[in-house]
């Protein structure tokens, strides 16, 4: 049969069936035959569901305003534990819902200008720096509540407020509410917009538009319903507010009387996995329509119609559709609501929901704000409101960045540069097929440093971003932790940087595309760990019984009585982070092994002295001018070389034996946390053999000369300093004076903005591409204040009173200067100049960048 318009099919009009829809393929059903489908949605749930460990959530705020609306059985149900399903788990959008789960159904928000018709070539829907937007921002965000974001598009002349609110209930992960809401940035100046909203299901289920369609536009409330196995039966409605207006004046006016101020829709197919693709589909199908509408006023005498009166989807709907928009036009301030109902929550949502919730939901994110960040009185700020409204900011920006992402990634398995080539590897000979191939699928749910240039997951990012997340909601972070160690493989390798799917993909120039499995990073994510294992301990001595006597001090563990154990919620509890620590601990040993194994550098072959004779090491996969692996791309470095040994990176697994060894103690295996200490043991010893240098005072790389000879490769900057911002320097360290010179000189590394990342007397500073050549990098800030606050600072030693001054100025300098630029240009920053602290590349960078709220709280 033939697609017909306006749900027509040869002649004769058609109901738009509801559908399963599975691998490209339509099997239609009746909603009259819902029990079955019921029962056999069921079935297929209990055997593909998604198992998620049980999660823990604050009632307080759900307790208050639910119980406010008569929804009292809400409070009790168990899908309180299902909180963390729904979330805006589509950062790369300025607005897009999906729950976590790998094909299901997403939302997403695109907008245009109509006070011409220029403006509808700048559609909004994926961030963009492009775009020029003055600001995009989560003012407020909880992953188990919802958020508040500020977006201005000044453009448009355009302020857009968007609200979503989860409300838990029912069996499958509970319904939610979203607010879109907008106003002139200058009331001076028109302000007509556009918005258009859509819905898209992939893999299993159906999606069917319930209000009947009209030609001309919809004038009621739009509603649509649905079933996944996951989500099981939901409905979605669209409800304007009581005050929108719409232009209904202008040229030819009466020729579009019927379809002024209505919502004009469309429903279509999408093939399997193309719904993140929505936006073309949009916007192709829009100027079709708008090419046949303006067809006969081309040449009118009276000009050409109002662009609200053209730029129109089509108001049809396809058999067979999983893709459905929803299109209102705007002038002036408007309003309106989109609820996601779930059938078993058996609860219907309205406006005074929004406005009740979200109203609960501000005042509990700011009172339990200041209680987990507060600001220490010490910090003396001209603006204490800004400064908290700024923390609040970019907390609830790293918050509202997280991401789920589902799909497929690129690994070579065989690549290797020349220098690389005479390491023999067992992980790329498993493989003896060349070039780049597609894994199986994956699933990750991971913050993402940048919702405009990075929207995915990076490994050494990712254990800074949970310090912060985790220090705000535990359970959450370690639902990302969890993610991220189901990722190592069964050699020890995870890929540095996540890109899964073809809509991460499409974001990523091809050549940085593929991952290869001897190529590392720098480990962070033991930094979470030890972090989690540092709030179990903290939560214990809270409720009760001290450290010594529940046994965490020599990792016998000694489960907590029922009466302590419920003093503490989710994975605080003793009882609870131990099997959870033994469940991950065997992959981190992996992985940690993997670094040994793969990144192990030449000691005997190049008759260097060193107390150890194993512990060195190179990272692998360099280029002759990046050393990507590193982290730190383009900052100085010797030639590419077998030999060449890496500071950074034995300082890094130093760490990383550090906090092997502190996770082994607290899981009980001892013996393991004896071999952690000795082999953290060899490779201090082996940083001041190999890598200080006499001669230039500082610690540095090396490298092999023509004539096989050692010899340092010494440039001052952030790399100088890693076995001082790690902490595995003595206090009492003879070298700790000259590195703290190196710090607080002003023609190398110290400014009023943040410690730069290489020397300002060095020949390359702020040459060539400047990435890692000055600019100054937030989170290694945070390791050099880390340090200092709790080490260098604190314990005795000769240089503690000056450590004490560096660390009070350092902080105040970073605060200032990453509040200043915020205030100045609505964005937080990737990194920040070296010579004028202005922000630089990407925006918004709220990954670790957003550490400055640990920063002001001191919470290290």
């Amino acid at each position: 049969m033939g697609r017909g318009r306006h749900g027509y099919q040869d002649g004769v009009q058609t109901r738009t069936k509801p559908v399963i829809y599975v691998n490209g393929r339509f099997i239609f059903y009746s909603f009259c035959s819902g029990l079955v489908l019921q029962l056999w949605c069921r079935i297929i749930s209990d055997t593909s569901r998604r198992q998620d460990a049980p999660r823990v959530v604050n009632l307080t705020m759900h307790q208050s305003w639910l119980l406010a609306l008569g929804l009292a059985s809400v409070v009790s149900s168990s899908s309180l534990n299902e909180t963390l399903l729904w979330g805006a788990y589509r950062p790369n959008l300025y607005f897009g819902l999906r729950p976590r789960i790998p094909q299901s159904l997403m939302t997403g928000l695109m907008w245009f200008g109509t006070n011409d018709y220029t403006s509808a070539s700048r559609v909004r829907h994926a961030c963009d720096q492009g775009d020029q937007l003055q600001s995009y921002t989560w003012t407020t965000y909880d992953a188990r509540e919802g958020g508040i974001q500020v977006i201005k598009d000044g453009l448009n002349n355009l302020q857009i407020t968007t609200e979503f609110l989860k409300v838990a209930g029912g069996d499958h992960g509970g319904s939610w509410a979203a607010r879109i809401k907008g106003e002139p940035m200058n009331t001076q100046f028109p302000s007509r917009s556009s918005m258009i909203f859509y819905f898209g299901l992939e893999g299993l289920g159906g999606l069917d538009m319930e209000t009947d369609e009209d030609e001309n536009g919809l004038e009621e409330e739009v509603k649509l319903t649905g079933s996944t196995p996951e989500l099981d039966d939901f409905t979605i409605r669209i409800v304007d507010g009581p005050h929108n207006n719409a232009v209904t004046d202008g040229p030819h006016a009466t020729a579009f009387r019927e379809r002024i101020g209505k919502t004009h829709y469309m429903g279509q197919s999408v093939p399997p996995g193309q719904v993140w693709q929505a936006k073309d589909v949009l916007t192709n199908s829009l100027f079709k329509h708008a090419n046949e509408a303006i067809g006969p006023y081309r040449d009118s005498a009276d000009g050409v119609p109002d662009p609200s009166f053209i730029l129109q989807l089509p108001d049809e709907v396809y058999t067979g559709s999983n893709l459905f928009a929803f299109q209102k036009f705007f002038d002036g301030e408007f309003q309106f609501d989109v609820f996601f109902e779930s059938a078993s929550a058996k609860q219907t949502l309205s406006s005074s929901t929004i406005d009740q919730g979200i109203s609960a939901l501000t005042a509990s994110f700011d009172q339990r704000f200041t209680e987990v960040f507060p600001t220490p009185p010490d910090y003396i700020s001209s603006s204490q409101d800004s400064l908290e409204a700024f923390s609040k900011a970019v907390t609830s920006n790293l918050l509202g960045g997280v991401g789920y992402f589902y799909g497929t990634s690129l690994v070579n398995n065989k690549f290797s540069y020349e220098w690389d080539e005479d390491e023999e590897s067992q992980d790329s000979e498993e493989n003896a097929n060349d070039g780049p191939k597609l894994t199986e699928p994956k699933e990750l749910l991971t913050a993402t440093p940048s919702r405009s240039f990075f929207p995915r997951g990076f490994y050494w990012d990712e254990g800074f971003h949970l310090l912060h997340i985790g220090a705000w909601d535990n359970d959450f972070s370690l639902e990302i932790l969890k993610d991220w160690i189901d990722l190592i493989d069964e050699n020890g390798w995870v890929a540095r940087e996540q890109i899964l799917g073809e809509e991460a993909r499409s974001k990523v120039p091809e050549e940085f595309q593929v991952q290869v499995p001897n190529y590392a990073n720098p480990p962070t994510l033991t930094v979470a760990v030890t972090a989690f294992i540092a709030r179990v301990k903290e939560a214990a001595t809270a409720s009760g019984p001290s450290a010594q006597e529940l046994g965490m001090d020599t990792g016998a563990q000694i489960p907590m009585t029922g009466a302590t154990s419920s003093m503490v919620d989710g994975y605080l509890n003793p009882e609870k982070a131990l099997p959870l620590l033994q469940s991950i601990y065997q992959p981190l040993k992996r992985h940690y092994e993997w670094f040994r194994r793969t990144q192990r550098g030449q000691i005997k072959q190049y008759a260097r002295k060193a107390r150890s004779r194993t512990e060195a090491y190179r990272w692998r996969g360099r280029t002759q001018l990046h050393v990507l692996t590193s982290g730190m791309d383009d900052y100085p470095r010797g030639p590419p070389h077998a030999g060449e040994l890496h500071l950074d990176l034995i300082s890094w697994m130093a760490f990383f034996s550090r906090t092997m060894k502190e996770i082994a103690e607290f899981v009980g295996e001892t013996d393991d946390a004896i071999s952690y200490g000795e082999i953290e043991t060899a490779i201090l010893n082996n940083i001041e053999d190999l890598h200080w240098s006499e001669e230039n005072q500082m610690y540095c790389d090396v490298n092999v000369d023509d004539d096989d000879d050692s010899y340092h490769v010494c440039h001052k900057g952030y790399l100088s300093l890693f076995p001082f911002m790690l902490s595995l320097l003595s206090p009492s360290s003879p070298h700790l004076g000259a590195i703290l010179d190196i710090v607080r000189d002003p023609e190398h590394l110290w400014s009023p903005y943040g410690i730069r990342s290489l020397s300002a007397s060095h020949p390359e500073f702020g040459q060539g591409e400047n990435y890692w050549k000055g600019p100054i990098w937030i989170q290694m800030n945070y390791l050099v204040l880390k340090a200092l606050h709790e080490t260098y600072a604190v314990q005795e030693g000769p240089y503690q009173s000056r450590a004490q001054e560096i660390y009070k100025e350092l902080r105040k300098n970073i605060i200032d200067n990453v509040l200043k630029e915020y205030e100045r240009t609505g964005y937080v920053w990737e990194q920040y100049d070296a010579v004028s602290g202005e922000g630089r590349r990407s925006h918004p960078f709220t990954g670790w960048t957003s550490l400055v709220t640990l920063i002001i709280t001191e919470k290290y």
